[in-house]
C-alpha cells in the first residue's frame, strides 16, 4: 500500500511458482494515506486479508476510512468504503462476518462493522475507547476462538483485551502490561497463543518477542518472556499457516528472526536465531508468508 496522502492505493503482484512477484498494478483505495516515509503508519494490519482470502481490507490513514476490495488472483476491485469513525485508522482485523479497525489518533479507539458480500455496515454502540489518549496503538488481533479481540499500545507499553459479545460488540477492557519494553504488534497463533513483538527498550539487538496466554476473564498470562530476537526494532511478525513458526522483521538490523511455537505457546529460537539478513538500510517493516507456508516476503521500506 502506498499509504500516498493525495490518493492512497494498493499495489498488487502475480506470483510464479517459484516465489518472484512480478507485473505490479495499482488500485485505488478511494480514500487518503497519512503520506510520510519508511514507516508512518507504525502498525501491523493496515492491509488485511480475509480469513477466506476472498476480501482485502486497506485502512486510508488520512481520510480515515476503511476500503474492501475482491479479490480475483492478483486483481482487485474496490467493493466497499466507510467511515471509521475515529482519526488515523492504522490495523484491521476480521473473523467470520465481524471487522474490527484500530484508530490510532486521538483518542484511540476500535470500532466494529457487519460484513456481508464485501460490504461493511458499522455495529451500533461498538466504538471503544483504549486506556487513554496518544496510546500510539500498533495493532489488533481477534483470537482464534473469537471469544477476544487484542489490541496493542506502544507509549503504555500495553495489551488490551475486550470480550467479543454476541451481538459482536465488546465487553469492557481488561488492561495487561507487557512484558518486555516496546510492545508493538500481536498475532495470534492457530492454538490460540498471542505472540508480541517487542522493540526493546533501545540499543543494538535488544528487541524479543513474548508469547502469551488469554485467560477467561480477560488477563494474560506470560508463556515466554521477552525471548531476544538478536535484531533491532523487532515490530512485526508473521506465523506460518501450520502454527509451527514465527518470524519477526527486524528493522534497525534489517534482519528476520524465527522460532519454533511449542504445543503449549512456548518459543524456541530457530538454531542462530537470526534466519535471514536484508542489505544493510533496508529498514524491512513487515513480512507475511505465503497461504502455502513455502515463501516469506519481506517490506524493505529503506530500499524503496
Amino acid at each position: 500500500m502506498t499509504n500516498n496522502a493525495d490518493s492512497n492505493e494498493v499495489i498488487a503482484y502475480e506470483r510464479t511458482a517459484y516465489g518472484t512477484l512480478h507485473d505490479p498494478r495499482r488500485y485505488q483505495t478511494g480514500g487518503r494515506g497519512s503520506g510520510g516515509n519508511v514507516d508512518p503508519l507504525a502498525s501491523q494490519g493496515s492491509l488485511t486479508l480475509s480469513q477466506d482470502r476472498s476480501l482485502l481490507f486497506a485502512a486510508n490513514a488520512g481520510s480515515g476510512t476503511v476500503a474492501v476490495f475482491r479479490v480475483e488472483g492478483a486483481h482487485l476491485a474496490l467493493s466497499d468504503q466507510v467511515p471509521t469513525e475515529g482519526s488515523e485508522p492504522n490495523a484491521v482485523a476480521q473473523r467470520g462476518s465481524l471487522v474490527y479497525v484500530l484508530n490510532t489518533a486521538g483518542s484511540s479507539s476500535v470500532v466494529g462493522f457487519s460484513l456481508h458480500e464485501g460490504k461493511l455496515t458499522r455495529i451500533p454502540d461498538s466504538l471503544r475507547f483504549l486506556s487513554g489518549n496518544g496510546a500510539a496503538s500498533a495493532s489488533l488481533a481477534f483470537s482464534p476462538d473469537g471469544r477476544f479481540l487484542l489490541v496493542t499500545e506502544r507509549t503504555t507499553n500495553r495489551i488490551d483485551v475486550f470480550g467479543v459479545l454476541s451481538n459482536g460488540t465488546l465487553a469492557s477492557i481488561t488492561v495487561n502490561a507487557g512484558v518486555g519494553a516496546g510492545t508493538f504488534a500481536v498475532a495470534f497463533a492457530p492454538n490460540g497463543t498471542a505472540l508480541v513483538s517487542e522493540t526493546g527498550p533501545g540499543g543494538p539487538n535488544s528487541s524479543a518477542i513474548s508469547s502469551y496466554a488469554v485467560q477467561p476473564n480477560g488477563t494474560l498470562t506470560s508463556i515466554s518472556g521477552s525471548i531476544p530476537t538478536l535484531g533491532a526494532a523487532n515490530c512485526w511478525n508473521a506465523i506460518t499457516p501450520d502454527g509451527r513458526f514465527v518470524y519477526t522483521s527486524n528493522a534497525g538490523s534489517s534482519s528476520i528472526s524465527g522460532f519454533a511455537i511449542g504445543n503449549s505457546g512456548a518459543l524456541t529460537p530457530i538454531p542462530g536465531t537470526v534466519v535471514g539478513i536484508n542489505p544493510a538500510g533496508s529498514s524491512n517493516i513487515d513480512i507475511a508468508a505465503s497461504a502455502d507456508g513455502k515463501f516469506l516476503y519481506s517490506l524493505n521500506a529503506g530500499s524503496g
